[in-house]
């Protein structure tokens, strides 16, 4: 599949993806400056998200094989992977399926266990906003606050809020919420086993749970070359909460 992405830079490719109904300008900030320390970035939206286009697969392998396709495509070398939370995830099941191809890689706050469902409340919010009965996203985010009372996840949601160029002239959600729906369980596998001799960085959220002392043993058990770091005064958005400290434990990690 054909992903669309943001460029930023020159130099040592490395591609960021993001999480669960993320999408690639989540990351611009971060991006640009680590382009200005001379990276070649690529910003991905994985399919399903954003700008890229829409699948009834929807699983990690798929998005291995996604990733795979766009290093080659690009003819990447040596590429740096960092994704965070489902992304995370889909850079983990990449190093199990495609060794040898990236040079480093950054998992931020997830771990390869599998993970019970957690996003029940997110996706009935989702699946409750008619847009063929509302117009704005005001009217949005109100059914939005009958399920979810964060903030931050409400607004992180309604980012991917557009308006169609067809004839219904609605809104809708850039993210597939119909495949998303009814695949999501997807998301939750473990990492298939395997050995990776990649150097890896795992940042994790000191409020998150994530990921825990329990899963040093899973990570070793797939990275023979690890180090794991917490991300003080952050949860599970590491990146987003605490940018400076994330931004400088990846460069310690890359520089």
């Amino acid at each position: 599949m054909e992903l669309a992405y943001r460029e930023f830079g020159e130099g040592q490719p490395l591609v960021i993806l993001h999480g669960l109904f993320g999408q690639s300008d989540n990351w611009n900030t971060l991006a640009k400056r680590f382009a200005e320390k001379g990276f070649h970035v690529f910003t991905i939206d994985q399919r399903n998200h954003g700008l890229s286009p829409h699948s009834e697969e929807w699983d990690y392998y798929v998005m291995a094989a996604d990733l795979n396709e766009f290093i080659k495509f690009h003819d990447l070398k040596k590429p740096v992977l960092l994704g965070h939370s489902m992304g995370g995830k889909t850079v983990m099941f990449f190093e199990m399926l495609y060794p040898g191809i990236a040079d480093k890689v950054i998992i931020a706050d997830i771990a390869p266990r599998a993970y019970e469902p957690h996003h029940d409340a997110v996706l009935a919010a989702l699946n409750a906003v008619d847009f063929s009965d509302i117009n704005t996203r005001k009217e949005a985010e109100a059914i939005l606050g009958n399920y979810i009372s964060d903030f931050g996840t409400k607004q992180f949601l309604l980012k991917n809020i557009y308006w169609k160029e067809d004839a219904s002239k609605q809104m809708d959600w850039r993210f597939n919420l119909k495949t998303i729906t009814e695949k999501y369980n997807n998301i939750g596998v473990e990492v298939p086993a395997g050995a990776s001799d990649t150097p890896a960085l795992f940042l994790k959220g000191e409020k998150s749970n994530y990921v825990t002392e329990a899963d040093e043993k899973d990570i070793a058990a797939r990275f023979s070359h690890y180090k794991i770091e917490t991300i003080a005064n952050s949860g599970h958005w590491v990146h987003a909460e605490q940018p400076e400290i994330f931004f400088q434990s990846v460069m310690a990690f890359i520089g």
